[in-house]
C-alpha cells in the first residue's frame, strides 16, 4: 500500500521557491508571468508556496515564462 504524503514535497517547494526567486529577479509580477505562461496568477501564487501539486505541462509553461528549463527550477544547488 502506498504511503500518504503529508504536506508538499521538497521538489514542489523547491520548484515554487525557485520560480518566485526568478520571477522577482526579472522584475515580473504574478500577472506578468500569468500572461507569459497562460496560467492564472492565482494558480501561480499557489505553486510558489507549494500548495499546488503542479503537472509537468504546467511546470514547463511556467519555466518557459521565466526563460528557464524545468530542470533548472528543480535544481537545489
Amino acid at each position: 500500500m502506498a504511503k500518504t504524503q503529508k504536506g508538499p514535497t521538497e521538489s514542489r517547494l523547491t520548484f515554487g521557491r525557485r520560480l518566485r526567486e526568478e520571477r522577482q529577479k526579472q522584475g515580473m509580477t504574478l500577472e506578468d508571468l500569468a500572461e507569459r505562461s497562460g496560467i492564472t496568477w492565482s494558480y501561480i501564487a499557489q505553486v510558489e508556496v507549494g500548495r499546488r501539486n503542479i503537472s509537468v505541462d504546467n511546470m514547463h509553461f511556467l519555466a518557459a515564462g521565466v526563460g528557464m528549463s524545468v530542470g533548472e527550477l528543480l535544481r537545489t544547488t
